[in-house]
């Protein structure tokens, strides 16, 4: 809207008669200035900025080109941008500078003006022909050196041609085009700056890598760590000694498990222990976009290719070259998008959207999915093509119930960061590790976590106890969230043994036996035990189960209905062989 202004502004200038006051060239200058500097202080790549900046000063100035020119540290050509930039058009815009005109103003650090560069002595013949100057065609030219401080590190020209009917300010535009180029001075400043800071901070970064890496006992190295998965049981350990295997390969990788099971520090570790260590790690959640923003996020788009994108950009795959890309919930996209998806798995080559430039990427890719694929597959709801591209290398990650014993080494994980965020000095109780240990979760790790938090957030004492759990105060979550999606236990005919419940205080010890618990049920859970559909006496095996229901299958909220301990209520669920519900 400013460059339509300014021609406008223009226009109507050189149409009002002699007799009226003209816009001052300083308000357009001024008004020039105000815009430049907007360009300069957008987020941009430079060449982008810089290509801008020319491209504006088209609506301020009488010219025909214009080229920024800047020179690397050795003198040599780093950046060539002019009118109508595009990428991988530097060199001919390179071709339009006339060298010598170049290399005065660069060691005098003068504006250089020509008002004929047919004639001027800093222009050879081959410099007025890449001008367009001819004996019908007049070309002036106007150049001034960009600084940072004192040193000279590139230019700003422009050429014009002279018709004999315009009447050009030299003096004018030559103080205009300095104060442009010192402001790119300083924007180039701070990019070269915030360069050599990342490239500082990298280095320093890998050189502490290998420093702590060599200080490592031998047999440490060898022992597979991931940051985040805490546990010692057989489950984990199976699935990281896979993990440094699997790692050593290029093969695609597919993580299997539900939610909250820890499938991006897997894929994170797999990355880390693979030669593809100090290249980049990206990731994103195909679940959560759109399919026409996710194929813009995975293959880039180009300027224009649609509204609001004002430059190009890379996408994830371009950004992961040399690297491993992650694609989580991998079995939420869409038919048609897995048809794009699997060009690019298959030939690790794409097209930015709006783009027709086939670009080449070394990518592993790492997947991860909830969903049940064969299903989906024969439901033609997921590509069978596409299904074996990604399940290469599958990998189950195994849910928190499968490993109980890691819930308390998880907790006090938990409760250990809880702590450190607020300043207190909480422990567990026994007896409330084991209450967790009993517990399935069905939300896995997360709802683990969730679980401390809130319970470490309500806790009075310098210790959390089994009373503190919401089970107890009949506001546990899982089984408020899980119980309408209860199913009935298939029943499986077993000799029925009688059942009979011990005090809720009894000692654990007492039933560490398999023989059969022999102490007085609790008088406070009769009601429940007697309770039936039709009011018949129910069976022990009966009262068990809809003990588990009315719980909505969550142990330790069944053994305080029936008055035993979680450790008595597992041993009489394996004891009946009755399947616990998992949801």
């Amino acid at each position: 809207m400013a460059q339509r202004e300014v021609r406008l502004v223009e226009s109507e200038q050189s149409r009002q008669p002699m007799n009226q006051n003209p816009i001052p060239l300083s308000e357009i200058a001024l008004t020039g200035i105000f815009e430049i500097s907007k360009i300069l202080t957008a987020p941009a790549r430079l060449e982008v900025t810089l290509a801008n900046v020319v491209n504006l000063l088209q609506s301020f100035l009488q010219m025909r080109n214009g080229v920024v020119s800047l020179l690397a540290d050795d003198s040599v050509p780093d950046i060539t941008v002019g009118v109508g930039w595009n990428e991988g058009s530097d060199n001919r815009y390179r071709a339009r500078l006339p060298q010598k005109a170049i290399d005065q103003i660069v060691a005098t650090s003068v504006p250089l003006v020509a008002d004929n560069v047919s004639t001027h002595p800093m222009f050879s013949a081959a410099d007025a022909l890449a001008l367009g100057a001819t004996d019908e065609t007049r070309v002036s030219f106007i150049g001034v050196p960009i600084r940072i401080d004192s040193r000279v590190v590139g230019t700003l020209t422009i050429d014009r041609v002279r018709d004999g009917q315009s009447n050009f300010r030299m003096d004018a535009d030559v103080r205009f085009l300095t104060m442009v180029a010192n402001l790119i001075g300083q924007t180039v400043k701070l990019h070269r700056v915030v360069a050599r800071d990342r490239e500082r901070l990298m280095a320093e970064s890998h050189r502490l890598q290998k420093e702590l890496y060599e200080l490592k006992p031998q047999r440490e190295r060898k022992r597979v760590r991931v940051d985040g998965i805490v546990g010692e049981s057989p489950a984990i350990r199976t699935l990281l000694a896979k993990v440094s295997i699997i790692a050593k390969s290029q093969s695609p990788v597919l993580l299997r498990g539900e939610s909250g099971t820890g499938k991006e520090l897997i894929a994170k570790a797999i990355h880390e222990l693979s030669a593809r260590a100090n290249g980049p790690f990206i990731k994103i959640n195909c679940a959560a976009l759109p399919e026409s923003v996710l194929e813009s996020e995975l293959f880039g788009h180009e300027k224009g290719a649609f509204t609001g994108a004002i430059a190009s950009r890379k996408g994830r795959f371009e950004l992961a070259d040399k690297g491993t890309l992650f694609l989580d919930e991998i079995g939420e996209i869409s038919a048609s998008f897995q048809a794009k998806l699997l060009r690019v798995l298959q030939e690790q080559e794409f097209e930015r959207v709006g783009g027709n430039q086939t670009i080449k990427v070394n990518v592993r890719i790492v997947a991860a999915t909830n969903r049940n694929l064969e299903e989906a597959v024969a439901r033609k709801e997921f590509r069978a093509d596409l299904y074996y591209r990604i399940n290469v290398v599958p990998m189950i990650l195994p849910p928190l119930r499968d490993r109980p014993t890691d819930i308390p080494l998880l907790a006090s994980e938990f409760l250990k960061n809880f702590n450190k965020e607020n300043d207190r000095e909480l422990q567990f109780e026994p007896h409330a590790l084991e209450l967790l240990k009993a517990c399935s979760f069905p939300g896995n790790v997360r709802e683990l976590e969730n679980c401390v938090r809130r319970t470490a957030t309500l806790a009075m004492g310098p210790e959390i106890n089994d009373s503190d759990f919401a089970c107890h105060q009949d506001e546990c979550l899982s089984a408020i969230l899980w119980k309408g999606h209860a199913e009935p236990a298939p029943v499986r005919p077993r000799p029925q043994i009688p059942l009979q419940v011990m005090p809720r205080k009894a000692p654990l010890e007492v039933v560490a036996t398999r023989e059969q618990v022999t102490a007085p049920a609790d008088p406070g859970s009769a009601s429940i035990l007697a309770e039936s559909a039709n009011g018949a006496p129910m069976s022990e095996r009966e009262r068990l189960i809809s003990a588990m229901e009315r719980s909505g299958w969550v142990q330790a909220k069944a053994a305080r209905l029936l008055g035993l301990t979680p450790r008595q209520i597992g041993y009489a669920l394996k004891k009946y062989d009755i399947e616990l519900k998992h949801f």
